[in-house]
């Protein structure tokens, strides 16, 4: 069973990035195979539905998603959304989510937008038939110490949301039945 972290930032200072590393962290500590995926080193292009599939990055980029069975999606909020990047993701990837378990840790700049992941989250459970981990992170603006948000209760929310992807995505799909 294979899992998948993405950090959907493109900013070189990014604290979603940095959730996404503890989300990373979280399930190679358990001895899973988890890959990681920066957006910000894939420079992949703008979704045009039609010569943006045959970038050799999305060309390269869709099948580790559609090996993964449990994904952590790691992005900024932004305007009451999830980033542009993330969005661009699953339109350049589309079919490759088919089936998975998403999971999301969420850095943003204020409390107010919580929920703000929701229109993204129902997408991928309509258009793809994503289980959606009811668990999030939601890290509203904080300081970053040592590569960690400094914050012990955000780093043990993000290993309770790998615990439960982990949870969930075994009890979907155990380890002897196959992706479909």
């Amino acid at each position: 069973m294979r899992y998948l972290v993405i950090s959907c930032s493109l900013n070189p200072k990014s604290r979603s990035r940095i959730l996404a590393q503890i989300a990373h962290k979280h399930l190679t500590v358990k001895n899973l195979a988890a890959d990681f995926i920066d957006l910000a080193e894939l420079n992949l292009p703008m979704c045009d539905a039609g010569a943006c599939y045959s970038h050799p990055g999305v060309v390269a980029l869709t099948p580790r998603i559609a090996d993964a069975r449990g994904i952590i999606i790691a992005t900024a909020i932004y305007n009451y959304d999830v980033n542009a990047a993330a969005k661009n993701l699953i339109e350049l990837t589309g079919d490759a989510w088919e089936e998975k378990v998403v999971g999301f840790v969420c850095a943003a700049g204020g409390h107010g937008s919580y929920m703000s992941v929701m229109p993204f989250a129902n997408s991928l459970m309509l258009d793809y038939r994503c289980v959606i981990v009811p668990r999030f992170v939601y890290a509203p603006r904080a300081d970053i110490n040592d590569k960690t948000f400094g914050d012990a209760a955000i780093n043990e929310r993000t290993e309770e949301l790998a615990v439960e992807l982990i949870r969930v995505t075994d009890a979907l799909h155990p380890a002897s039945t196959p992706l479909l």
